[in-house]
């Protein structure tokens, strides 16, 4: 299975297909509203606004799977990102990164079998994929990367 075969569901509700992001640089970041990494949205959001016309599109998987700290609805996470945050770039429906009800995208991401890259985790809120325009991921980035981080500006920038 490509990156781009993957879909999702929007967080009201539409179905959201990758094949429009190919050509597209992609950061995957799995949030929550009750976290200590709560406020990377901020930077989520501007990492977005400053390089969406540029190709970027950065996509929150909402999920409680980490402390229970996602425990609200897709419209309480929503309103909580617009009004806080002002999140404009796509959010999924909330989701399993982990364990038996993995989502899909959780499972090509974290499996080296479908991503063709690597093995690897989500051990917390606001870890971060990167996948390139072709659809191959590029690296796996723990929650205390934040968005701004140097290495994510110089991949995207590349």
């Amino acid at each position: 299975m490509s990156f781009h075969s993957l879909t999702a569901t929007t967080i009201d509700g539409r179905p959201f297909k990758f094949e429009q992001l190919r050509g597209h640089k992609v950061i995957i970041v799995n949030t929550a509203s009750e976290c200590g990494y709560t406020p990377q949205y901020a930077q989520l959001q501007e990492l977005y606004d400053t390089y969406k016309d540029k190709g970027l599109v950065v996509i929150g998987f909402p999920s409680n799977d980490f402390g229970g700290q996602e425990p609200g609805t897709e419209a309480e996470i929503a309103a909580f990102c617009s009004t806080n945050y002002g999140v404009t770039f796509p959010m999924m429906a909330k989701v399993h990164t982990k364990g038996d009800e993995q989502h899909a995208v959780y499972q090509w991401l974290t499996s080296k079998a479908q991503n063709g890259v690597l093995d690897s985790e989500v051990k917390w809120n606001f870890h971060k994929y990167l996948v390139d325009g072709n659809g191959h991921l590029v690296m796996s980035l723990g929650s205390a990367i934040g968005p701004l981080d140097k290495e994510i500006i110089e991949w995207v920038e590349q």
